[in-house]
């Protein structure tokens, strides 16, 4: 049976897709784990494997193609023995636009490539449940269901859109099995959208019809950015925390370290104390390490502190995870990887979802300070300014001059309220203006 191919949701927040490159042609024989296109998502470029084994029968959608809905036919994959003709009661080569949005009965990816015994054996025909509705489910599902006695129609199918797939059917018994909890469709991991407000683009282009400008796509990064960062502040009960912190402990403290430090290639940079004091502080004030889950709150054990990394065109959160554990020489060789792979948008899914709480460092841009939009759904954000020499009272009430920094820390009220934030963030600040008690 010719199974369609659809775009694979690759990140939780993809609702589309560029097919940036096929990496196969039509009448090449794919096996299970090809890389057989290169697809660009909101936020890198992913290689996206094949799952079935078969003849590449028909490439719906050409490479460079914008705007594929997840879940959208992209190409149509033919089982050994089949031909073109398979594919005419699939609605076979539709135009690409059309492809794109509508999203096929049947969805496509399925399991493992079939074992030659299995692949002797003729599929079973399509089971039907007791309500009427076909039960969908791969050829090689039901030739080891049939072969197992199994009952497709009291199954549910892990697969795309319920799909029954070799994992639902492999490892279970004569008795029915307990039904097996749905993907999650990509609409409900996406942010929503929310309604647009103000001109229209129309509206506003016709403003400025007299005037030269230059008009500007917007790739699946900044469409994102754009859609969670409305969300956020119209969803986002926002209040705002602000504290001066003194540097010049840590300052003296970091240049002895560095000193130290040199003959192994590490340089300790003033943000790598700054996610040491953030993680510290989440276990100091452990009510504050949490997340917001729509019905609920999820209080965190460890400290995953999520860094912003501004790359062209946006923005990376990755996550250190279990930061309150690691040493500062290893929080700062690991941002930099991060960072790094971040700017070559090389960072896989994992390395930039999660997290608790997260930092936005603009101190390196000349920013005193500023105030960071709450990235959901952590509770809180710490903007954190340039450290600027000013005159300060000191303890003996003497005028004196020290270097200052200015952080915001910008609160979730669902889950931080006043006081909580209060302690959180002087948690962060004692951490900073006493760093070697920090480490202790």
């Amino acid at each position: 049976m010719a199974i369609e191919l659809l775009m694979p949701a690759l990140s939780p927040t993809m609702e589309e897709g560029t097919l940036a490159k096929w990496l196969v042609k039509e009448g090449d024989t794919i096996s299970s784990g090809d890389v057989i296109a290169e697809i660009e998502t909101d936020k890198a470029t992913m290689e996206f494997e094949a799952v079935d084994e078969g003849i590449m029968g028909k490439l719906l959608i050409a490479e460079g193609t914008e705007g594929v809905k997840v879940n959208a036919a992209i190409a149509i994959l033919l089982e050994e023995g089949e031909d073109a003709s398979a594919m005419d009661n699939m609605g076979a080569a539709p135009a690409p636009a059309a492809a794109a949005e509508a999203a096929p009965a049947e969805a496509p990816k399925t399991e493992a490539p079939q074992t030659e015994a299995s692949a002797a054996a003729p599929a079973p025909a399509a089971p039907v449940a007791a309500s009427g509705e076909r039960i969908f489910a791969s050829p090689l599902a039901r030739r080891i269901a049939a072969q197992k006695g199994l009952d497709l129609t009291t199954m549910s199918g892990s697969g795309p859109k319920g799909r029954i797939v070799k994992a639902d059917v492999e490892n279970a018994t004569a008795a029915p099995k307990a039904e097996a909890p749905k993907a999650a469709a990509t609409s409900e991991a996406a942010p929503t959208k929310a309604a647009p407000a103000g001109p229209t683009a129309d509206m506003v282009a016709k403003m400025y019809a007299d005037r030269e400008y230059e008009e500007i796509k917007l790739d699946g990064m900044r469409k994102t950015i754009a859609a969670r960062l409305t969300e956020a502040k119209q969803t986002i009960p926002h209040f705002y925390l602000r504290r001066d912190i003194k540097l010049d402990a840590l300052l003296k403290f970091r240049a002895e370290l560095n000193h130290q430090l040199t003959g192994k290639g590490v340089k300790l940079s003033v943000n790598d104390f700054i996610i040491k004091a953030v993680a510290n502080a989440l276990q100091e004030v452990p009510e504050a390490n949490a997340v917001w889950a729509g019905d609920r709150v999820l209080q965190m054990k460890s400290s995953d502190v999520a860094v912003a990394v501004a790359i062209e065109g946006g923005l990376f959160t990755p996550v250190l995870r279990d930061s309150d554990m690691k040493s500062l020489s290893t929080l700062s060789k690991e941002m930099k990887d991060l960072a790094h792979r971040a700017r070559d948008r090389k960072l896989a899914p994992h390395e930039y979802q999660g997290g608790s709480f997260a930092i936005s460092n603009l101190g390196m841009f000349g920013i005193d300070n500023f105030d960071a939009i709450v990235n959901p759904p952590h509770a809180g954000i710490l903007a954190v300014g340039a450290g600027v020499k000013k005159p300060v009272v000191g303890d003996d009430g003497e005028l004196t001059v020290a270097t200052v920094m200015s952080v915001t820390m910008s609160v979730d009220h669902r889950v931080i309220d006043g006081a909580l934030g209060a302690n959180l963030l002087k948690a962060i600040v004692d951490n900073l203006e006493n760093p070697v008690a920090m480490l202790a």
